[in-house]
């Protein structure tokens, strides 16, 4: 692979800085366009050590307007980021559309260094690398130009530039780097290749840069990102003249009977049984919680189900006994610009809690497959992906430990009309009700055919839904509590 950028290929400076003016026009004038059409540009900068990436990365906040550029290195963790999972770091960091980030390493940084030094194993490189192209398959299909540059040095070049670097840095204690010395050349080509191979797609391919000239290094860097700036745009403007290319919406969940039609509308407590019963679990997941501090696990819980159908009500009622250090309740709204400029799934990633914290969701990134379905607001390939994407997003969750809780609380069509009409004629409930909520009960069947989707696609073993029958909330509260209470014990002794 890497003999194909080992040729000895080099330009003289005079005819590089001849061309420079050229180049840095065309990328500003790119990097315009790219802003207007709300296109995100995300170029990962990675090679072998001594290579000139941060050279590179200089000359290219020179050549584009850097107030539209942000960039980013991951060789030094935070305490904060080591306490999230580890994708957390750079979803924090994605470019919003219209923007451009430069990432050094990416998230091939710590899989390439690990395998280099063996504390990995190729099986599990290999696995992360599938990870990593599925990843970054789900960015490119939400419209993101992703630009992977590969800085190489033939072998003769490296051992020179590193005898030299450590010569001139032997004094400088804690300089970051990707460990590549001249003993572990091999080692991190070999992990490369193999990566590489595995990430290397239609979508987001690899261009591989022979960085033995730095002249010849910047211009290829250049005839790099030109080409491939320009081809987003057209075939942006493509898309904008002929409309958006999508499946017809065709309703393949159209079954009458669905798994709500399974749960038990008649189940009910009284009331001195949900008294008795509210303060044992109460009692019992305030312990728990702290159990889950000091165990420093996680738990994100995730609230979904009919508008009415008491989601504030059985929140109020579980965070009401934990204390409020330990937990951040989101309620999910329409997302705002910062929002919208992102994948859907950042503004959730922002809010993943660390290590022995809680976070609730009032509503959740669900609404990809619920809301944004019926109403149409996401296309019909955007939702239909969706499922994978949310999987993966919380298998990613659970891997690193977070225990994730699923509800949908499930109402009649009946009960909901009894609830709404309280809500009018009741003064301090008034703030309730709105014209949106008796839009949505409109569309209850798509609704309910969508809920069904949901649950066959995204219930899975690591993160399964609880459908909870909310007819009588004070049965849906105590089963809201009850399984919270299971879950996290369950998660306990797994530890």
């Amino acid at each position: 692979m890497f003999e194909s950028v080992e040729l000895g290929q080099s330009i003289p400076k005079d005819e590089f800085k001849e061309q420079e003016a050229e180049i840095r026009a065309q990328l500003l004038e790119l990097q315009r366009e790219l802003r207007e059409a709300k296109i995100a540009t995300l170029i990962i900068v990675a090679g072998v050590e001594a290579a000139g990436k941060g050279d590179v990365v200089n000359r290219l906040n020179k050549w584009f307007d850097n107030r539209g550029i942000q960039t980013h290195a991951f060789w030094d963790e935070t305490d904060e980021e080591k306490e999230h999972p580890e994708a957390w770091r750079f979803w924090k960091r994605m470019p919003a559309r219209g923007s451009i980030g430069i990432m050094f390493g990416g998230w091939y940084w710590e899989p390439l260094s690990e395998r280099a030094h063996g504390t990995i194993t190729d099986q599990d490189l290999d696995e992360t690398s599938r990870a990593i192209s599925d990843h970054e398959r789900m960015l490119s299909l939400d419209g993101m130009l992703i630009i992977k540059l590969w800085f190489h040095l033939s072998r003769r070049s490296h051992t020179k530039r590193i005898k030299k670097r450590y010569e001139i840095q032997k004094h400088i204690k804690g300089l970051p780097g990707e460990g590549t010395g001249v003993k572990a050349y091999d080692e991190y080509l070999a992990a490369a290749e193999r990566c590489i191979r595995l990430t290397d797609s239609g979508e987001c391919p690899w261009h591989l840069v022979e960085s033995d000239d730095k002249w010849f290094r910047d211009y290829s860097v250049a005839q790099v990102l030109i080409p491939m700036m320009w081809q987003r745009l057209e075939e942006h403007r493509t898309r904008e003249q002929h409309g958006q290319s999508q499946e017809p919406i065709i309703s393949v969940d159209n079954q009458p009977l669905t798994i709500l039609d399974r749960v038990d509308l008649t189940a009910s407590l009284t009331r001195d049984k949900y008294t008795e019963s509210l303060h044992r679990y109460k009692k019992e997941l305030h312990e728990l919680s702290w159990e889950m501090y000091d165990a420093k696990r996680s738990t994100i819980i995730v609230f979904e189900g009919w508008d009415a159908a008491g989601k504030g009500g059985a929140i109020r009622r579980m965070t009401s006994a934990i204390d409020a250090r330990l937990f951040r309740s989101i309620s999910v709204a329409t997302p705002t610009d910062e929002e919208r400029a992102q994948h859907y799934l950042w503004r959730f990633w922002r809010h993943v809690p660390r290590a022995g914290y809680m976070t609730i969701y009032d509503r959740s990134w669900y609404g990809r497959v619920l809301v944004e379905r019926v109403e149409g607001y996401a296309p019909t390939n955007e939702w239909m992906r969706a499922y994978q994407e949310i999987n993966t997003f919380e298998e990613q969750l659970v891997e690193n430990g977070i225990v994730i809780i699923k509800f949908w609380l499930h109402i009649s069509p009946e009960e909901q009309l009894r609830r709404f009409k309280e809500r009018e004629e009741i003064s301090w409930k008034q703030y309730k009700i709105t014209e949106e909520d008796w839009r949505n009960r409109e569309k209850w069947d798509e609704y309910k055919q969508a809920v069904k989707a949901m649950v066959e696609h995204t219930s899975t073993g690591h993160a399964p839904w609880s459908l909870i029958p909310a007819n009588d909330k004070l049965f849906a509260r105590i089963e809201v509590l009850k399984t919270v209470c299971q879950r996290l014990k369950q998660s306990l002794k797994k530890k």
